[in-house]
C-alpha cells in the first residue's frame, strides 16, 4: 500500500522538475520576432559630433493579403533641420515586405532643387528579375530598366527590419540588397552582444543587443561602409542607437519619440 503514494510523490517530483527546466528554457530563450505593429512610429534624431543634422521618421502602415503573401507596408521620410549649413536633404521611402521580411515593392523619392526625383522598384522573383522605373517631378517616367537577380532581396528600406527579424540569429550574413538601381550586398554579424546604451529621450539604461555590419555601396547622402547598431532586447527589437557614415563623417542616429502600442524600451539589468 505504500507503494503507490511513493510512486506518485516520484511522478510529482519529476513533473516539478520537469516544469521548472521548462520555464528555465523559456526565460533564457531568444525574444521572437514581432517586429511589425501596425502605427508603430519611430523617430530618430541625426547628430553629427555636437550638431543636430535632421531627423528620420519610420512608420509601419499596415498590412495587406495579396495573393501569394500577407504583404506588410511601411514608410520613412528623412529631413534635415532648417538652417544647417550645407546640408538640405528631404526623402521619403517606401516598402512593402512580406512575412519573412523581404522586399516585394520600393519606392524612393529625393528632392533636388525643389522638384522630387523617383526610384521605383517592382521584385518579381518568379522571373528572377527586378522592375525598376526612374524619374522626375513625381510622375514623370525618365527611363525603364530591368535588374537580373538571383534569390530575394532586400531594399533601403526593408534592410532595417530585415536587421530588426534577424537580431538574435547570431549569423554572419551576406545580405543582396537593391540600392540606386544596382545589385550590391550588406553584410552584418548579428553577435548577440547582450550590452545597454543610454540616449537622452530615456531617463534610464536601455537593454539592447549589438551588431556590426558593412554597407558596400553607397546610399543616401553618401552612406557607406561600417555601421554599428544597438537594437532593444525584446520582441519588438526596436533600433535605440546607431553609428554611421555619410558625407560630413560618422554620425549618431538616436531614438528620441516611439509610438507602439504596449511598447516601453527594456531596462537593461542591473
Amino acid at each position: 500500500m505504500k507503494i503507490v503514494p511513493r510512486a506518485l510523490v516520484a511522478l510529482v517530483a519529476c513533473v516539478t522538475i520537469l516544469s521548472l527546466c521548462d520555464v528555465r528554457a523559456q526565460a533564457t530563450a531568444d525574444p521572437p520576432s514581432r517586429i511589425f505593429a501596425e502605427g508603430e512610429e519611430l523617430v530618430y534624431n541625426v547628430r553629427y559630433t555636437f550638431i543636430d543634422l535632421g531627423q528620420i521618421r519610420i512608420k509601419t502602415i499596415g498590412k495587406t493579403r495579396q495573393a501569394t503573401f500577407v504583404a506588410y507596408d511601411t514608410r520613412a521620410y528623412i529631413d534635415s533641420y532648417r538652417g544647417i549649413p550645407f546640408v538640405d536633404l528631404h526623402a521619403v521611402f517606401e516598402s512593402r515586405m512580406d512575412s519573412a521580411v523581404y522586399s516585394h515593392d520600393f519606392v524612393g523619392k529625393v528632392k533636388q532643387d525643389n522638384q522630387w526625383d523617383f526610384a521605383r522598384y517592382h521584385f518579381d522573383y518568379d522571373r528572377h528579375r527586378v522592375l525598376m522605373e526612374i524619374g522626375e517631378r513625381d510622375t514623370v517616367v525618365a527611363k525603364r530598366e530591368t535588374l537580373q537577380v538571383n534569390g530575394v532581396h532586400q531594399d533601403g528600406l526593408s534592410l532595417f527590419f530585415f536587421a530588426r527579424d534577424q537580431l538574435f540569429s547570431g549569423k554572419k550574413v551576406n545580405v543582396p540588397c537593391v540600392v540606386k538601381e544596382q545589385h550590391v550586398n550588406t553584410v552584418i554579424d548579428f553577435f548577440k552582444e547582450r550590452t545597454s546604451v543610454e540616449v537622452d529621450a530615456i531617463d534610464y539604461p536601455v537593454d539592447v543587443v549589438k551588431f556590426e555590419g558593412n554597407a558596400e555601396f553607397e546610399g543616401i547622402y553618401g552612406l557607406t561602409g561600417a555601421f554599428t547598431g544597438w537594437f532593444s532586447h525584446d520582441e519588438a527589437r526596436v533600433p535605440i542607437l546607431a553609428k554611421m557614415r555619410v558625407i560630413v563623417g560618422s554620425v549618431t542616429i538616436e531614438l528620441m519619440k516611439w509610438n507602439r502600442l504596449g511598447w516601453t524600451p527594456p531596462r537593461a539589468r542591473g
